[in-house]
């Protein structure tokens, strides 16, 4: 096996790995959408937003990879409120498709 076959298997394991959290988190998206919904909140919480970045940035030990976690971390952000966002259009209809 190649460096570059096991550098790609790291990466596919990775990925089936972040595949399945990736479904965890935007479950608890939905929850965090019902919420705001039932209770008149807005889905953009710039507080919110920014204290994550500053807490889960902190956890990048490489400091080489820690503007690349945290422009992951805006883009992922991003994705959760577009996706709130289309629940509220559906009425909220669920989380899980």
């Amino acid at each position: 096996m190649t460096d570059l076959e096991r550098a790609r298997g790291i990466i596919d394991e990775v990925d089936e790995k972040m595949a399945e959290l990736f479904e965890r988190r935007m479950d608890a998206v939905a929850l965090v959408a019902a919420y705001k919904q039932e209770h008149g909140l807005q889905v953009f919480d710039p507080v919110r937003e920014e204290q994550n970045i500053l807490t889960n940035s902190a956890r990048i030990r490489n400091e080489a990879y820690r503007s690349c976690y945290i422009r992951f971390l805006r883009s992922l952000m991003d994705i959760s409120k577009d996706y709130q966002k289309e629940l509220r259009q559906n009425s909220g209809a669920g989380g899980k498709k």
